[in-house]
C-alpha cells in the first residue's frame, strides 16, 4: 500500500484539480535486489496507467485492471517476465563453471515464464525483504501505452518462455528474461550490457539500463513526454525490522517497511 499509494498520490498531483479532458498514460519502473545484488534474488518490472478523461465514456481494454481514485477513472497493468514459480523456486542464472562468458555452458533449463500482477510482483519482493526502487511516473504518449498493452498480450499468450541468461534464445524469440520484456517497447527484445545479456545489469541496474533506452529510442519519437533523471527520480523502499533497525538502502531517498 505504501508503494501504490505513492504512485496514486503522485499521478494525482500531475493531474491537478481541475477537469482532465483527454485521457493521461504514465509509466512506473520498478527494481528490487536484496544486499550483495545476487542476480537470483534481483528482478526489474514495469507498470504502466492510462488516466480517463472525466465525463468520457471510453473504451476498456480487457484484462487490465480498473479502479477509481480521487473521482479519476483509470486501468493500469504491469510487465513482469519471471520463471512461473517465482517466489517458491530459486531463479537459475548462470549454471556451471564458466557460462558467465561463454552461454553455451549455461546448463540453466528453458522454463515456463509468466507475467505477474503488481501486487504479484511487490509481494515476493516483500517476502525476501528486499529493497524496492521506483520511477515516476513519468507521463508518456498514447502511442506507447498501447506498445505496452502489445507486449502484455504477447507474454501471457505463451509463445514464449523464460530463460535468465537467454543470450542464446532472445534473437528467435525462444525464451528471454525479465530485462528485455519490458526494455525498448520499439523493438522486440534489444541488447544490453556486457556480454549483451545485461551482465551485472540486473536489479537497479537492470531497470535504470531500460529508461537509459526510452531516453535514448522512444523519447526520439515523442513517445516519453518528459526528461527523465535516473538518479533523482529513483525513490525507495526498505525492509527494517525496527524504526532505528539498520537497513540494506541503496536509495538517496527511500521509506522503510516492516511486517
Amino acid at each position: 500500500m505504501q508503494i501504490t499509494n505513492r504512485i496514486k498520490d503522485k499521478v494525482a498531483a500531475r493531474l491537478g484539480q481541475g477537469v482532465n479532458t483527454q485521457d493521461r498514460y504514465f509509466i512506473v519502473p520498478f527494481a528490487f535486489q536484496k544486499r550483495w545484488n545476487h542476480a537470483q534474488f534481483a528482478h526489474s518490472f514495469i507498470s504502466m496507467i492510462r488516466v480517463l478523461g472525466d465525463e468520457k465514456q471510453p473504451r476498456l481494454i480487457p484484462g487490465l485492471r480498473q479502479g477509481r481514485f480521487k473521482n479519476r477513472d483509470f486501468e493500469a497493468f504491469t510487465i513482469s517476465w519471471a520463471p512461473h514459480d517465482f517466489g517458491t523456486c530459486p531463479v537459475c542464472v548462470f549454471g556451471g563453471f564458466g557460462s558467465r562468458i561463454f552461454p553455451t555452458w549455461n546448463t540453466c533449463p528453458i522454463i515456463v515464464g509468466r507475467n505477474f500482477r503488481l501486487d504479484e510482483t511487490l509481494k515476493i519482493a516483500l517476502n525476501e525483504k528486499g529493497a524496492v526502487g521506483a520511477w515516476g511516473p513519468h507521463e508518456i504518449k498514447k502511442a506507447a501505452f498501447d506498445l505496452g498493452v502489445k507486449r502484455k498480450l504477447f507474454l501471457d499468450g505463451g509463445k514464449i518462455k523464460y530463460k535468465a541468461d537467454d543470450r542464446l534464445t532472445r534473437k528467435d524469440l525462444v525464451a528471454i528474461n525479465c530485462f528485455p520484456a519490458m526494455a525498448n517497447l520499439e523493438e522486440p527484445y534489444p541488447n544490453g550490457g556486457f556480454l549483451g545479456t545485461g551482465f551485472k545489469m540486473w536489479g537497479i541496474d537492470g531497470t535504470a539500463r531500460v529508461l537509459i533506452e526510452y531516453t535514448k529510442a522512444v523519447r526520439d519519437k515523442g513517445l516519453l513526454l518528459e526528461p527523465v533523471d535516473i538518479k533523482k527520480d529513483l525513490y525507495g523502499f526498505v525492509y527494517a525490522r525496527e524504526r532505528n533497525n539498520r537497513a540494506y538502502n541503496p536509495f538517496r531517498n527511500a521509506s522503510a517497511y516492516h511486517e
